[in-house]
C-alpha cells in the first residue's frame, strides 16, 4: 500500500485532486487522506485555509485536520509522529494513504524522516529576546543572511520557526537545512506527484481564491477565533489571511483596512508560492503535472502511483 503524496504550490488544486484519486482508488483498494498543510490542523480555521468541508469529502476519511486548538503551537515534530502513525495505520487497513499539502517542512519530515536537532532553552531565549527587539521581519532578514535556504522555507511572518532555525544554526554551527536528510528513496516507497501551472494562471487563481475567502466570511471567522484565543496562538495567529485580518480589525475594521488586508493576503500568498516552488523543484523524485490539464489529472496521478519502482 505505497502512499501517494500530492504536493505543490498553494492554489493548484491539490486537495481536489487528492480527493478524486482517493475516490478512484477506494473502488479498488480503499484510500484515506493525510493532511500536510500546517494551518489546516487548526479547528475553526476553515475559510482562510481552503479546508474541504466535511460534506465535500465524499465519505473519504481525512486525517490531521482539526487536531489543534488555535492557542496550541503546531510543530513539525508533532506532525511527523502523528501523520507517520496515520500512514502506517491506513496501510495496515489495506488502504492507500494519500498525503496532500504544501507545507514544505511537514512533507519533508514525513517522507524523509527528518531528525531535528535538540533544543537549548538559553539559546532559544536569546533569539526570542532578539525577536522582541527587532521584530519578525528583522529577525527573518537575519536568518536570510545566515541561512538563505531556511529563510526560503519559513514565512517572514513566522517568528517561532525563525527563532528555531537560528537556534539550530547557533547550536550546530551549520545551516538549519544541513540537518535535513539527503533526498533519496522516500519513506514507504511513496510516489510523489507535484501540481503546478503557468505563473500568470496561478496568480489569477490566487486572486480569485483570496476574493472568495473574504466574500465567504473570512473576517467573521477571524472574529470568532479571536474569542477563542487566536491572538495568543503562536502559529495560528500568523497564518496568511488571518494575520492580515487581525491587523485590519486592530485598525478599526473599516472598509479601507479590510481592502488592504485582502491585498496583503494575495501578495503574501503569491510570495509564499515562490518559496514553495523553489523548495519543491529541488526534489528530483517529484513527477510534475499541469494543474490545468483537466480530466487527465486523475489518470496521470494514478499512473504515477502504480508505476513507481
Amino acid at each position: 500500500m505505497r502512499p501517494l503524496a500530492v504536493i505543490g504550490p498553494t492554489g493548484t488544486g491539490k486537495s481536489q485532486l487528492a480527493l478524486e484519486v482517493a475516490e478512484r482508488l477506494s473502488a479498488q483498494t480503499g484510500a484515506e487522506i493525510v493532511n500536510a498543510d500546517a494551518m489546516q490542523q487548526y479547528r475553526g480555521m476553515d475559510i482562510g485555509t481552503a479546508k474541504l468541508p466535511v460534506g465535500a469529502r465524499r465519505g473519504i476519511p481525512h486525517h490531521q485536520l482539526d487536531v489543534l486548538g488555535v492557542t496550541e503551537t503546531a510543530t513539525v515534530a508533532r506532525y511527523q509522529d502523528a501523520a507517520g502513525a496515520d500512514v502506517d495505520a491506513i496501510a495496515a487497513r489495506g488502504a492507500v494513504p494519500i498525503i496532500v499539502g504544501g507545507s514544505m517542512l511537514y512533507i519533508q519530515s514525513l517522507l524523509d524522516g527528518w531528525s531535528f536537532p535538540a533544543t537549548d532553552p538559553a539559546v532559544r531565549a536569546r533569539w526570542e529576546q532578539r525577536l522582541a527587539e527587532v521584530g519578525v521581519g528583522g529577525l527573518h532578514a537575519e536568518l536570510a543572511r545566515r541561512d538563505p535556504a531556511a529563510a526560503a522555507a519559513i514565512l517572514p511572518t513566522d517568528g517561532r520557526r525563525t527563532v528555531r532555525a537560528l537556534e539550530v544554526v547557533e547550536l550546530t554551527g551549520r545551516p538549519f537545512s544541513a540537518s535535513a536528510p539527503r533526498i533519496g528513496a522516500p519513506r514507504w516507497g511513496a510516489a510523489i506527484v507535484g501540481l503546478d501551472c503557468d505563473t500568470a494562471v496561478l496568480d489569477e487563481r490566487l486572486a480569485r481564491r483570496t476574493d472568495a475567502m473574504f466574500e465567504q466570511g473570512l473576517v467573521d471567522e477571524v472574529r470568532a477565533l479571536l474569542d477563542e484565543g487566536l491572538r495568543d496562538g503562536v502559529t495560528a495567529s500568523r497564518a496568511l489571511g488571518y494575520a492580515q485580518v487581525i491587523t485590519a480589525l486592530d485598525a478599526g475594521g473599516g472598509d479601507e483596512a479590510l481592502r488592504e488586508a485582502r491585498e496583503q493576503t494575495f501578495v503574501g500568498t503569491r510570495r509564499y508560492v515562490r518559496r514553495q516552488r523553489s523548495w519543491f523543484r529541488r526534489d528530483h523524485r517529484v513527477r510534475w503535472l499541469d494543474a490545468e490539464q483537466g480530466d487527465r489529472l486523475v489518470d496521470d496521478a494514478v499512473r504515477v502511483w502504480r508505476h513507481v519502482p
